[in-house]
């Protein structure tokens, strides 16, 4: 009876404190028991859900090599027949090493585990242990970098996340990124088959809400696996998107154009500029690529991609104007996004007349690709520059209110003469970019690559910059290829025009519909103030042989 009343009182005392706890305790820090059933890190989804990183539980195999029992040969041959990455040799080594435990594989299948148990050996450890995994291997890999031994991260998002990520009043509920892995796995395969075609040293590309600033999709390559990244070339880690800077070329004549109309040098898409002949600066000499050889009007100058033309609005505008523009859209800074270890553009040494000219065009000034990508968004949402953020925007990331670099108006006729590049009836440079009914708007842009201090002419870096629909702007789309080299279906050209931008044209046709934007021909930018000024001999030499056509009919 005194057994029983002991345990009875023992069992009573255990009931009361459960009870006190659940009431009194409710909201406190997790026990010991309840923590663990929360992941030991917290896992990362894209804008709709789909796993991008999370943590299991793994087995593991390993070896204590002072435990070990049986001849050491016949463990090292069973072991190397098992897992034949390593050599007989090299198993006899490491048992007989006297280190306290060595790994011989992570994340091992449950066969291989049973197998290796199955040698008997108590020296062979076999653990569950947590492992970070990336189910859809590299995908967004530069985006999300990877962990180390200890579960903590040391790239990307996990590094940006690290605390947030292990909080355990937290770590039950996933981090959800702006990240769509639709947009990004076709980003990454046309991107991918655009630097193959062409045989590029890399490429980079992204997809971003010009509205919000997030980023819908971010591919550098060369990729690699964040779920082994020790077992790629070191290059190969580099965010292209944020930590390589590049002379983007001609993309930059848009900034140019829109600095010149809101400050009011230019008040009249109608104004002309010679172009008759390359312009000579002192001992440098500036020239197109496809001469006119004649005066330009503003739509015409920007749809052939004139660098005499802009080199002259530019010497207009003057240096404090145009550093002024590219400080407001912080060309001055590295990309504002929220991954470390980004990098600041090179600025020219010295900014006098020649410089003023030439970075118009883009050359003489190297940014990341994002910076840029961020300038486009500004320059087509209405003129309001917002960073680049890669959380989803809602309750726990708000909107970030942005500042106002240029006019709503400004934005407007930006969006017309963007549209005008790819626009077919106006034959600009993308024209080959173009999807009917997608309204795509953009520039393209080609410059020598810059390497140990001078330029390789034999190289470019070739960029396609756009926005789409552009009679109401939604996304950004931006592609680069470092180096591309020329095929036979190009005519020996490398230019952005031919090796980016059917790429492009591809890219929109299967994003579109997946955010949500269905072709609609009946619907484009209003361009009947600007097309008549476009001069086009082919669409003379059309009208020429129609009416000779018709005079011959009415004469028959």
């Amino acid at each position: 009876m005194v057994v029983m009343l002991v345990f009875l009182g023992v069992v009573g005392v255990i009931a009361l404190k459960l009870i006190f706890s659940s009431i009194f305790l409710t909201g406190s820090a997790p026990t010991p028991a309840g923590d663990g059933l929360l992941p030991a890190r917290g896992d990362i989804v894209d804008r709709n859900g789909v796993p991008l990183a999370r943590t299991i539980m793994a087995w593991s195999i390993g070896l204590h090599p002072n435990k070990l029992v049986n001849d050491p040969m016949e463990v090292a041959q069973k072991l190397n027949r098992l897992m034949p990455e390593r050599s007989v040799a090299d198993y006899f080594a490491m048992l007989r090493s006297k280190k306290n435990f060595i790994y011989l594989r992570r994340r091992a299948t449950p066969e291989l585990v049973a197998q290796a148990n199955a040698i008997g050996e108590p020296a062979i450890a076999l653990a569950q242990e947590p492992e970070r995994l990336y189910p859809q291997t590299t995908l967004a890999a530069h985006v999300l970098g990877w962990t180390n031994i200890d579960g903590r991260g040391v790239f990307g998002m996990e590094k940006v996340l690290n605390n947030r990520l292990l909080d355990p009043n937290k770590r039950g509920t996933p981090v959800q990124l702006s990240i769509d892995a639709r947009v990004q796995a076709a980003l990454e395969d046309e991107l991918g088959a655009a630097k193959d075609k062409f045989t590029a040293a890399a490429a980079s590309g992204i997809v971003m809400d010009v509205r919000t600033g997030e980023v819908l999709a971010m591919v550098s390559l060369p990729n690699f696996n964040p779920n082994d990244p020790g077992a790629t070339d070191i290059g190969n880690l580099k965010n292209n998107m944020t930590q390589s800077v590049y002379e983007l070329g001609s993309t930059f004549k848009a900034i140019t154009l829109a600095n010149a109309i809101e400050s009011g040098t230019i008040t009249s898409m109608a104004k002309k500029y010679d172009a008759t002949a390359p312009l000579q600066i002192g001992r440098y000499k500036i020239h197109d690529d496809e001469p006119a050889g004649r005066w330009l009007d503003i739509p015409e100058m920007f749809v052939k991609s004139s660098n005499i033309v802009t080199a002259r609005i530019a010497d207009e505008l003057g240096q404090q104007r145009e550093t002024a523009m590219f400080d407001k859209l912080g060309f001055d800074r590295p990309p504002e996004i929220e991954l470390t270890g980004k990098v600041k553009p090179l600025w020219p040494r010295y900014w006098g007349r020649t410089t003023t000219m030439t970075v118009a065009y883009g050359h003489g000034i190297a940014v990341t690709p994002l910076n840029l990508a961020i300038a486009y968004c500004a320059l087509t949402n209405g003129g309001i520059y917002r960073p680049a953020t890669l959380y989803k925007v809602g309750p726990e990331h708000p909107l970030n209110p942005g500042r106002r670099v240029i006019s709503e108006a400004t934005s407007a006729r930006m969006r017309q003469l963007l549209r005008l590049v790819v626009m077919p009836a106006a034959g600009g440079t993308g024209k080959k970019a173009d999807v009917p009914g997608f309204r795509l708007g953009g520039k393209t842009g080609t410059a020598e690559k810059a390497m140990d201090g001078g330029y390789n002419k034999k190289l470019n870096v070739s960029t396609f910059a756009g926005v789409f629909p552009m009679d109401d702007p939604h996304y950004m789309v931006m592609m680069t290829l470092d180096g591309p080299h020329a095929t036979a279906d190009t005519y020996g050209f490398t230019t952005a025009a031919w090796v980016v931008g059917p790429a492009m044209g591809r890219m929109i046709s299967r994003i579109g519909p997946l955010l949500g934007i269905i072709p609609d021909e009946r619907h484009d930018v209003d361009e009947s103030d600007l097309l008549p000024l476009i001069w086009r001999p082919d669409a003379d030499k059309a009208k020429a042989l129609t009416g000779a056509a018709a005079a011959a009919h009415d004469k028959d």
